[in-house]
């Protein structure tokens, strides 16, 4: 078996992720359960229960039944999606995210539709590429 240096095995690690691309202009019901949203990022229900504590200002207001099962609009889906970016993508801490989107909500926001408009283009010029070839 070939011994990786400690650099191949990173780079092997980041391959390896898999990219998380939530398209909220694709979705089609009004409500979404915890566990199809968690599904969608990849991630436990757990960690967005968590972040619905550490985040009351942007998820404060999922809609919960009686029986206390949690249900996500797209509105709650972007906010989902900007926290993910900042806490998983950009590695920020959590004290880190909520001092940034304090200080820099809009600037947050576009940084993840530039993102998104940057992914998209990635994806139809790989296609093309398959398509040349």
């Amino acid at each position: 078996m070939e011994q990786l240096s400690l650099f191949e095995q990173l780079k092997n690690l980041q391959e390896d992720e898999q990219q998380v691309v939530v398209d909220t202009s694709t979705l089609t019901k009004v409500y979404y359960t915890i566990t199809e949203v968690a599904e969608m990022f990849l991630v436990n229900a757990s960690l967005l229960r968590f972040w619905e504590k550490e985040f009351p200002a942007q998820l404060a207001n999922v809609k919960k039944n009686r029986k206390g099962d949690r249900y996500y609009n797209k509105q709650d889906i972007e906010k989902l999606k900007l926290l993910f970016h900042l806490i998983k993508e950009k590695k920020m801490t959590l004290e880190g995210a909520r001092q940034y989107l304090k200080n820099d909500k809009k600037k947050a926001k576009d940084d993840v539709s530039i993102l998104e408009n940057l992914e998209a283009v990635r994806s139809f010029l790989v296609d093309l590429k398959k398509s040349v070839e």
